[in-house]
């Protein structure tokens, strides 16, 4: 067994500096009103004896907890095995912590963690949450409206039905979903393809309702391209681009295009055209949406998509929510790797996609 070790004392701070307590306690939790050299001399103690600030001590005099939830409305089973909430997460992470703030995941696996979840954010631990992947019938948003507690929604909630007239007072960040579908299709168009098929996502999501309308724009511009039977609905995974490519071949065995909500349908969508004998591009041509690393430049062939910056995505939302709490317009801003953050209380914040032209298509 080890000993325990006694760990230093604000006390000892202040008299290693040659300080109060009173004055040693406001440099240490933030306070205000000391002099420059006073509190210089009590964060070089600080440093020396190792000193470690109670936390519930400081929130008491902050008022912050230095701490954030991120609550994703999908089980953990899909959070682990998808790349983008990977990547999502990592932008938070970069930028909490570039604020010395702490990351608390929360997960909703079924109606008994929404519960929790509310319990949670109302019992005053973190200092607000960034919440996405929500569905229509999601009870998060009331809860966490009713928690009072400062939030960030990752893509355009459901309620706010046009982007362009968000709700007052709801912050979201959000990528251009229509416009980097359309400019996909419109791809797939200029190569010839006629018999456009969209696999969609999961509808009940704002993103895959944005990208099916964007599907929509631009065939709608050719004559006869139109074909509902083309559309079929996916979820957002491998397997739900499996179950809507053999839909669509079904309906439409001379379909030649394909475009797909997300990378990972499109990786399902290029096992089934594999294996029924069609070529890409030869035979169809196969574009998708994310532009995942992992994904879109592993597949065989590489995956044509739209890029959204999603690492970025999430350092924006981080930087948007860490802004609108006190004080925080005043912090030090952070520039590696994070979009500029604009002041976005009370709206929402699209950013630009790009389509990325590979093997595919």
């Amino acid at each position: 067994m080890t000993e325990a070790v006694s760990r230093p004392t604000l006390e000892a701070v202040a008299a290693r500096a040659g300080v109060s307590r009173a004055t040693a306690s406001r440099v240490v939790n933030g306070g205000d009103g000391v002099r420059a050299p006073l509190a210089e001399r009590v964060r070089r103690a600080v440093a020396e004896l190792g000193y470690v600030p109670n936390q519930a001590a400081r929130s008491l005099v902050t008022r912050r907890h230095d701490a954030v939830a991120v609550v994703v409305a999908e089980p953990e089973t899909r959070v682990f095995a998808d790349p983008f909430f990977a990547l999502q997460l990592r932008g938070i992470s970069k930028e909490l912590t570039a604020h010395d703030s702490q990351l608390v995941l929360l997960l909703t696996e079924g109606r008994a963690d929404h519960a929790r979840v509310a319990r949670y954010l109302a019992g005053g631990h973190v200092d607000g949450a960034l919440v996405f992947s929500l569905h229509l019938d999601d009870p998060l948003p009331g809860l966490i409206r009713a928690a009072g507690v400062p939030t960030v929604f990752g893509g355009r909630p459901h309620w706010s039905a046009d982007p362009g007239a968000p709700d007052p007072g709801v912050v979201y960040v959000d990528c251009d979903n229509r416009g980097g579908a359309r400019a996909a299709v419109r791809h797939l168009l200029d190569l010839g393809r006629r018999r456009v098929a969209h696999l969609t996502g999961a509808l009940d999501q704002t993103s895959a309702v944005d990208r099916l309308d964007g599907y929509r724009d631009a065939v709608a511009e050719v004559p006869g391209a139109y074909d509902p039977r083309l559309v079929a609905e996916g979820d957002f995974t491998p397997a739900g681009g499996e179950r809507a490519m053999r839909e669509v071949l079904a309906r439409c065995p001379d379909v030649d295009a394909v475009f797909a909500a997300n990378d990972l349908s499109a990786l399902g969508a290029l096992r089934v055209l594999r294996e029924s004998g069609r070529r890409v591009p030869e035979d169809v041509a196969v574009a998708g949406f994310d532009d995942m690393a992992p994904v879109a430049e592993q597949t065989d062939p590489p995956l044509t998509t739209v890029r959204q910056d999603i690492e970025g995505m999430g350092r924006l939302m981080a930087r948007l929510l860490l802004d609108g709490l006190p004080g925080g317009r005043d912090r030090e801003r952070t520039t590696a790797g994070a979009p500029d953050a604009p002041d976005a209380r009370g709206k929402g914040v699209i950013l630009p996609t790009t389509l990325i032209r590979r093997a595919s298509a």
